[in-house]
């Protein structure tokens, strides 16, 4: 069965940095766009980051351009989020979303989130 996976979130100070990643299995990872999404409390979730299917276009939303990365490895069906420079609104829980279009029909993966919190 499909599974998505994140880890790697967790407490750190304002300017720290936190890697954090996403494991992806029951589905042909390669084929996938890969998306991180992101949600505080009270507000809706925000893309942060999509690579395409073999790492060669990145977007970026705007409020992390120049301090987040995104990048994969199809070998280890993983995602990863480099996020340097963190500021307390980067708080929240981010999410792996993975999306294919075939034909006329979308899949639309997302695992379960990791907590990413920055504060002194």
């Amino acid at each position: 069965q499909v599974q998505l996976v994140e880890s790697g979130g967790g407490l750190v100070k304002p300017g720290g940095s936190l890697r954090l990643s996403c494991a992806a299995s029951g589905f042909t990872f390669s084929s996938f766009t890969m998306n991180w999404y992101r949600q505080a409390p009270g507000k809706e979730r925000e893309l942060v980051a999509v690579i395409t299917t073999g790492g060669g276009i990145t977007k970026y939303g705007d409020s992390v351009k120049g301090r987040f990365t995104i990048s994969r490895d199809n070998g280890k069906n993983t995602v990863y989020l480099q996020m340097n420079s963190l500021k307390p609104e980067d708080t929240a829980v981010y999410y792996c979303n993975a999306v294919r279009l075939h034909d006329l029909y979308e899949y639309d993966y997302w695992g379960q989130g990791t907590q990413v919190t920055v504060s002194s």
